[in-house]
């Protein structure tokens, strides 16, 4: 079976990429020994560094997985600095700043960067679209899922079967998933 360490101190993010990635045999590892992250407004350009660093000091095969949620009427704020945000400012707060505003929309996007130590790092992105919800629903999943609804759910009131067939993460790790096929 082909190992490919998912450095990351996010579990769920592991979680879903397992059950992606283990039918084509290939078994995910968490490490989480973090890596230098660019200050920057592009996930990609986070993602590759990430994972060609990630790479080198690990001196194996990575994926990092670098996503944010962007929403327009804030002008796709907080962007990169999604975690940040999370943890300084949470939902509550985002649901604060955006109480006046009647434009919800937003879209989570996901970058997975991939690299084998002394190659360049490959990226693989997906988004979902959708909008801020006016409360906090829901209890499942993580991050911003309780405030942002597609069709009228929450990621956070989805269960991870519903979530994870149309997530951000999921489109990223399919079409990365889809090059691994390739025999890459």
């Amino acid at each position: 079976m082909r190992k490919i360490i998912f450095v990351t101190g996010n579990p769920h993010k592991v979680s879903e990429a397992t059950g992606i990635l283990a039918p084509l045999g290939i078994e995910i590892v968490q490490n989480n020994c973090s890596y230098p992250e660019l200050q920057e407004d592009d996930l990609t350009a986070i993602a590759s560094f990430g994972a060609k660093w990630a790479a080198n000091k690990l001196n194996c095969e990575v994926m990092v997985d670098d996503s944010g949620i962007f929403i327009e009427e804030l002008g796709g704020f907080p962007g990169p600095y999604s975690a940040y945000v999370a943890k300084t400012l949470g939902n509550e707060r985002i649901l604060k700043l955006m109480e006046k505003i009647s434009k919800r929309s937003a879209a989570l996007k996901c970058v997975i960067g991939y690299c084998r130590p002394g190659e360049e790092a490959v990226v693989f992105s997906g988004e979902v679209k959708g909008k801020i919800a006016t409360s906090i629903r829901g209890s499942l999943g993580f991050g911003y899922d309780p405030i942002f609804e597609v069709d009228e759910v929450t990621f956070g009131e989805m269960g991870d079967e519903e979530k994870n067939s149309i997530s951000h993460r999921y489109r990223a790790l399919v079409k990365f998933a889809g090059w691994l096929k390739e025999g890459r």
